[in-house]
Parts: C-alpha cells; sequence; structure tokens
C-alpha cells in the first residue's frame, strides 16, 4: 500500500530489492529484478491517482510495480506519522508479516522474523538470525544492539521471503534493510524536539554543511528518553519499561572526480534500558490442594499425593491486568547496550553501462545485561528462601565484511556479480543470582548484598563483579566467504518477458568453546564447516501496462552452530528452505487503485528448535537438600526431522478516492506446522514443538487525510492506523498461546508552516501509540503451571506527546 506523494521515492537495495505496501507502509515488491521502463512517464505524474515509486532493485532504477516479489517499506513520513523510535516500535503490526518481539522481556535485544521464520532463541555467541538486518548495505551479526534508536532514516526496507541470493545464509525468511540518509552537499537542516507522558524527551538534530572541496559532510545526533511505565517500590530503583537512548553519527560523501564516490560513515549508540516486567497472570491453574510448610519441606493436605506451595500474601496473581506497579521491589541496575560501526561504500563508474562497487564495515556491540523482571512472579514460594532471578550477561561482539559488487547492463541483460567476506567473534560471560530473601511465613523480604564472602556457590553467590557464580562463559568464531550472480533478460521482441536467475555459494566455518559451566572450567567444543548453493529464478509478465503477474523459486539457508546454553555446548546443523511463490499487482481505475497479491509455500528442512527450562527449586523433594541448579537456564538445540511446512497469502491495497485521502489496508495469513521434535528434557521423546510470535490472521489498516490551511505550503495532516494479529506461540516447546493484539496509532500535524522569507518552516505534531490503551499479554508461559501458575508480559500502555521540527 502506498502512502507516497506525488514525488518519486527511489529506493536502494544492497542485492535484489522488491515493492508492495501494507497499511501505512509504502510497500513496494521487489525481484530479483525485472528491468522496468522506469524512465517512461506513464501515470507516475498523475497526482489525482497512486504514484509510481521508483525502486533500484538491481542497481538501477525500475518500476516497482513491474518488479515481482514482496517488499515493505517504510517511509520517513510514515516514521512521523507512527511515531517509530526504534525497531521494537513495528512490534505494533504495521507490516503484517513481519514481526518484532523481545527476548526474553529484554527490549535491548529483538527478535526479528518475516513470514513464519522466527527464531526463538538468537540472543547467543554461535548462532544466526533466520532474518537477516542491516544498515547501509551492512549486517548485524547479533540480536543485541538490535533496539538502538534510529538515526535519520531515508526508510525500513522489509524483503519478504528468502533472500539468499542477493543477501546470504540468515536471510530464510527475508531482510531488514534500515536505510540512512546519505550528505547532499547542501546546507540543510532541522532539529525536532517533544515531550510526553511517562517522562517521555526527545531531541534531534540532523546537519548537512555544504560541500567543501568535494567532500560533502552530515551530521545526525539524537536523545530519547521515556521513565518506567511499572513503577519498583524500592526506593531507588527505575521500574520496568525504562530507557535512554543516545548517540550520534557523522558520514562524509567524497567524490574527487567524475564517476568516483566514496562515502565513509562513522555511527556510535547508546541504550540504557529496563525489561518489561514479568507478572504472574495466574496462580493454580491446575486447581491442585494447597499444601503448607514445615520449615522448608512442603506438606500436602491429607489424602492428597501432591499439592502446590502457597502463594504468600505480598505477591499477587494480576489476571488480565496490565499491572502499573509491581507487588515485591527488587534492585535494578541499567541495562546497557552499546553500538558502534565504522563503514566505508565506494562506487566507480567503469564505463556509463558498468559500476565497480566496495562495501566495507567494521561494526561491534558491547551489551552488559542487568534483567531483574520479576520478582516473586517466576520462583515458588519457600520459607526464608531466595528469590528473584537476576538474569546478567555481559557480551561482547565484534565483526567486519567485505563486499565487492559489479553491476553492469548489457542489451537486453541486467547483471550484478559479487564475491562476499564475514567474520566475526562473540563472547559471553552469564549469572543468575537471587536479589530477594523471604522471611518465615512470606508477610516480608530482605534485600540480599550483591557481594558475598567466602566460597561462591550456585547458594552463595551475589551480582557484583567477583561475587558471581558464573553459570556459562563462552566465545565463537565465524567466517562466511560467498560468490554470488543474478541476471535478468528481457528478450528482444518481447518486451513483456522478464526472465531472472541467479545463484549464490556460501563456505561458513564456526568454531567456540564453553570453558566455564555452574562457576567451574570446562573445555566443551565444537565445529562447523559447510558449503552451500542457493539458486533463484524468476519468470515475469506484464499483461498489460498496469497489470503484472510473476512466478518465483528461491531457496535459503542458515548455518548451524552452537547452543551456549547447553551445559555441554551442544551442537546442532543447518537448515534450509525451499520457497515457491507467485504474485500480480495491479494499478485500476485510473489508478486511483493499487492492488497486490501474493501467495508463497516454504518448505523448511532441519528446523532449528530450543527446548528449554529454568530451574525453580530451591530444594531437592526431600525438601532439605538444596538444589544445585537452582536459577540455572538450560537450553538445548535439535534439528526438528522431517520437513516444516509454511504457506501464506498476502495482499495489499491502497486507495485514493479524492484527493488529500489515501486510504490503506494490508492482510497476511501465515500456516506452520513443525514435525514433532525429540526433547532431549523427556529422554528424547517426540514432543510437538511450534513456530513463535507468528499469528495465522494478521492485519493492518490506516488512513491518511491532508487539507491546505491559509492558501500556502501549510496543511493539516490527519493520520491513524489499526494493526490486529491473532494469539501466538510465545515458546517453541509450549502449547500455551497469547492473546490476539490489536493497536490503534494517531498523529495530528499542522506542518510546514511558513517562519520566513528564508525557507524555514515549523511543524507542531500530537502523537499516540496505542491510542486506547489497548492491554494484552504477547509473551506467556506455563512452564510453572503445576507449582506455581503462569507468567507473562504485556504490550506497554498508550504513550502520547507533543513534538515541533523545524527545518532550516
Amino acid at each position: 500500500m502506498f502512502i507516497f506523494s506525488s514525488r518519486r521515492w527511489e529506493i536502494m537495495a544492497g542485492s535484489a530489492m522488491l515493492a508492495a505496501l501494507t497499511p501505512g507502509v509504502a510497500r513496494a515488491e521487489t525481484p530479483a529484478a525485472a528491468p522496468a521502463d522506469a524512465t517512461t512517464p506513464a501515470a507516475a505524474d498523475d497526482v489525482n491517482g497512486v504514484p509510481d515509486v521508483v525502486v533500484t532493485a538491481t542497481r538501477r532504477e525500475t518500476n516497482l510495480q513491474k518488479t515481482p516479489i514482496a517488499i515493505s517499506v517504510v517511509d520517513p513520513q510514515v516514521i512521523k506519522d507512527r511515531h517509530i523510535q526504534s525497531l521494537i516500535d513495528l512490534a505494533d503490526g504495521a507490516i503484517p508479516s513481519l514481526r518484532v518481539a523481545t527476548f526474553e522481556a529484554r527490549q535491548s535485544a529483538l527478535t526479528v522474523g518475516i513470514r513464519g521464520i522466527v527464531p526463538f532463541d538468537q540472543n547467543q555467541t554461535a548462532r544466526d538470525t533466520g532474518v537477516g538486518v542491516y544498515i547501509d548495505g551492512v549486517n548485524l551479526g547479533r540480536s543485541q544492539g538490535l533496539n538502538a534508536a534510529l538515526f535519520d532514516v531515508e526508510r525500513v526496507e522489509v524483503l519478504r521471503g528468502p533472500q539468499g541470493t542477493l543477501f546470504g545464509r540468515n536471510t530464510e525468511g527475508g531482510a531488514l534493510s534500515i536505510v540512512t540518509k546519505a550528505p547532499t552537499g547542501e546546507f540543510d537542516g532541522r532539529a525536532t524536539a517533544g515531550f510526553g507522558n511517562y517522562g517521555q524527551y526527545t531531541g534531534e538534530l540532523h546537519l548537512d554543511l555544504p560541500e567543501i572541496a568535494n567532500i560533502a559532510f552530515k551530521l545526525d545526533g539524537l536523545v530519547q528518553h521515556q521513565n518506567a511505565t511499572t513503577t519498583n517500590p524500592l526506593p531507588g530503583n527505575y521500574g520496568w519499561n525504562y530507557y535512554n537512548r543516545y548517540g550520534g553519527r557523522l558520514s562524509a560523501l567524497w567524490k574527487p572526480v567524475d564517476g568516483l564516490s566514496i562515502l565513509v560513515a562513522y555511527d556510535q549508540a547508546h541504550d540504557e534500558n529496563t525489561p518489561f516486567y514479568s507478572q504472574l497472570v495466574t496462580y493454580n491453574p491446575k486447581n491442585l490442594p494447597v499444601g503448607s510448610y514445615t520449615g522448608t519441606k512442603l506438606v500436602c493436605p491429607a489424602g492428597a499425593a501432591t499439592c502446590i506451595a502457597p502463594l504468600p500474601a505480598l505477591v499477587q496473581a494480576a489476571g488480565d491486568r496490565r499491572m502499573k506497579a509491581a507487588d515485591i521491589g527488587v534492585p535494578q541496575q541499567l541495562s546497557v547496550d552499546k553500538t558502534h560501526g565504522l563503514s566505508s561504500t565506494i562506487k566507480y563508474e567503469i564505463t556509463p553501462d558498468l559500476e565497480l562497487r566496495s562495501i566495507t564495515a567494521w561494526r561491534g556491540v558491547d551489551t552488559s545485561q542487568w534483567d531483574n523482571s520479576g520478582g516473586a512472579h517466576r520462583t515458588v514460594f519457600v520459607p526464608n528462601g531466595k528469590f528473584s532471578r537476576y538474569s546478567l550477561s555481559d557480551l561482547r561482539q565484534n565483526q567486519f565484511s567485505q563486499e565487492l559488487q559489479l553491476v553492469g547492463h548489457a542489451g537486453g541483460l541486467d547483471y550484478v556479480a559479487g564475491l562476499y567476506y564475514y567474520t566475526e567473534r562473540a563472547e559471553e560471560a552469564a549469572a543468575t543470582p537471587s536479589s530477594n530473601q523471604w522471611n518465615a511465613d512470606g508477610t516480608g523480604y530482605t534485600i540480599l548484598s550483591p557481594i558475598v564472602t567466602g566460597t561462591i556457590a550456585s547458594g552463595n553467590q551475589g551480582w557484583a563483579y567477583g561475587s558471581r557464580y558464573v553459570q556459562r562463559d563462552s566465545w565463537a568464531k565465524a567466517h562466511s566467504y560467498a560468490a554470488f550472480a543474478q541476471a535478468t533478460w528481457t528478450p528482444a521482441g518481447a518486451d513483456a518477458l522478464h526472465l531472472t536467475v541467479g545463484g549464490r555459494y556460501t563456505k561458513d566455518k564456526r568454531k567456540g568453546v564453553l570453558f566455564t559451566v555452574q562457576n567451574k572450567p570446562t573445555n566443551y567444543g565444537f565445529r562447523f564447516d559447510n558449503g552451500r548453493f542457493d539458486p533463484m529464478a524468476t519468470i515475469a509478465y506484464d499483461l498489460t501496462p498496469n497489470a503484472h503477474v510473476y512466478a518465483k523459486y528461491a531457496t535459503g539457508y542458515r548455518a548451524g552452530g552452537a547452543n551456549d546454553r547447553s551445559q555441554t555446548f551442544a551442537s546442532f546443523g543447518p537448515e534450509s528452505i525451499k520457497s515457491y511463490e507467485v504474485g500480480a499487482k495491479m494499478d485500476l481505475f485510473d489508478r486511483r487503485v493499487r492492488l497486490n497479491l501474493a501467495g508463497y509455500i516454504m518448505d523448511r528442512k532441519g528446523t532449528q528448535t530450543d527446548f528449554d527450562n529454568v530451574d525453580t527449586r530451591q530444594f531437592l523433594a526431600d525438601g532439605v537438600t538444596p538444589n544445585p541448579t537452582f536459577n540455572l537456564h538450560t537450553e538445548e538445540t535439535r534439528n526438528a526431522p522431517g520437513m516444516s511446512r509454511i504457506r501464506g497469502i498476502e495482499a495489499d491495497l491502497t486507495v485514493r478516492p479524492v484527493d488529500g485521502v489515501t486510504l490503506g489496508g494490508a492482510y497476511s495469513y501465515t500456516y506452520t506446522h513443525v514435525p514433532a521434535t525429540p526433547n532431549p528434557f523427556l529422554n528424547n521423546a517426540l514432543y510437538q514443538v511450534y513456530v513463535v510470535y507468528t499469528p495465522r490472521n494478521a492485519a493492518s489498516a490506516y488512513a491518511d487525510y491532508e487539507v491546505p490551511v491559509g492558501g500556502g505550503d501549510t496543511k493539516l495532516r490527519f493520520h491513524i492506523d489499526g494493526n490486529y494479529g491473532s494469539s501466538v506461540y510465545s515458546f517453541q516447546n509450549e502449547s500455551t498461546k497469547t492473546d490476539p493484539t490489536f493497536i490503534v496509532n494517531g498523529r495530528i500535524a499542522l506542518a510546514d508552516i511558513r517562519l520566513n522569507d528564508h525557507g524555514q518552516r515549523f511543524t507542531l505534531a500530537a502523537w499516540s501509540r496505542n491510542l486506547f490503551n489497548n492491554a494484552f499479554i504477547y509473551r506467556r508461559s506455563a512452564a510453572n503451571a503445576l507449582v506455581l501458575g503462569d507468567y507473562a508480559n504485556f504490550n506497554a500502555p498508550r504513550t502520547m506527546g507533543l513534538e515541533g521540527t523545524i527545518n532550516f
């Protein structure tokens, strides 16, 4: 669906980029490349209809509607209308086939999925994502740091379906590409400041400087702040869903001679945050008899073979109510994610029909995780027992990548070929002490000391460095090499037919060592070495100038690795996917209506499935012996046998019924099924597993209305969007589902108010996310149903504010 103005938007992709729209989201469907005649005026100048969109799918301009496959494009106007500050704001379902969620409850590490390819736990040192995330063509190797503030973004592109040919091994579900604005060489700038509820404030400065000696500079800086939405009763602590983000970016574009450009950019971002609150939503859902304690031993009522521990009076089971204040106070320290990157993009025009490109990048992320999200809501009560699992992790990752591309045109053939190299090293140490301790009857509690004396053991540990009982400590290193090529041929005399073929060969090598388990030295290692070829073929046909159909076959691949939450660094194999897709794109009724349809079948082999277990027992069955694995999070990954099946249908509609009004809607149906998989915690018995964060039905709709004010450039703009998703699984090995989701966002803006004769303009806007303050569970676990109850995480409450922007 398109929300573009009459200007043409150029969408540059680091590989084949597609296009088609979702509600409130500029959506383009891009192929491996049908070279449309983008220079033909056609109806692109018809401001009354849906305007043309120009994409550079294979490094050249092509008409969006004539390029097969699908990409959703979030443009700057959408970013303003939806008040998108970071990737977690796309978790509302703006793009139905894109799913974004926190890992655990942590907003600092995100899970990103497309078309039912959604890994459960990619937050590790020795495994890859199922959807590649890129910034200016550079892959971001880890989930940590993905929620850093977005700099001056030109657009966010969501390529749906396998992108193994041009993007690589970790793009089974597709790719999410963030494209920032490059320097222009002309003085320009804008400053934005805003405030809102929950103590929010924001500030941005974007400055383009005049070109000097053929070098153009651009400066970007920002700050984003929000206080907690769930307060902590322990004085001096932050609460939950707090963030404070800031960062900057400097870029320079040098054009020393005609045909040569060199773009260099450095960015650094700092994200301080706390997790979403994990609250108990049910107590004793199995209706077991409630026992009582004799010392630390649970005694069941007479005649009862099993029973459940009593719930302390201080703990609430809140049901479907999002808690505004926690019932138990816990110590909190801010999690801190620091990201940084240096990149250079060089383009050299060898001839008018041949260009050589180089993308070189160094990036890294440093994460200090302090996640105390649950209080007493995830631990069974024991008199004088410890509780509130403080999940601590320090991760350091650095990566280097180099990509060479040769892009050319010859006769009816458009082509791109390239070489790629990527390497990274990641290391992580983790600990899980308890921060609180009950009194004898559960009517009060104390805060434990972060520093311990004597021998550090599972029952005697703190959270200060030097007092941690290290549950695991590992490092992993990866190398990836690839060669790829793709070409589109339009036969002479058959201009309506476009044939595209491509392929990528990838060689992956990875190794690592788990050298600490339960605070003891170990030497568990693994190695992975595998080569893989991924082909792609597309046939596209122009039925009329405004109606186009296509069919595509493609494969994707995710490398194997090892699970660093395993007690033995257990390795697992790669997974692969085959995809078959057909679609149609049509402009109807004098281009007042745009309708894009797609249907696909994906078969995935070797699905990487995670089985996880957190041991919440403080004592063994005798009620006396301390449990040596208390608070330990153990996880094992297995490749599912047989074939996992994913089926889907997508529809995107954009309508411009009258001038100034744009309506849009998108729908996604996704069916998934994973074969029963051996469960290592149940003696490898076959166990039904699920795909997480993938609604069977998802939809989004929006309405935009613009009306001129005062006879000049000033206009009043209204935006509203609604986003729905049916209930989902949030754990691969739990049949428990979340609530359906529904979020409405809105914005009213008085835009482009002329301030003076020098072209300075001012925009004042009021915005709201989750306008109707809907509360729903987006993550839920029943793993403790027999001993306590279900715990869950709720979405963020309504946020709203005012912001003003001055364009220099």
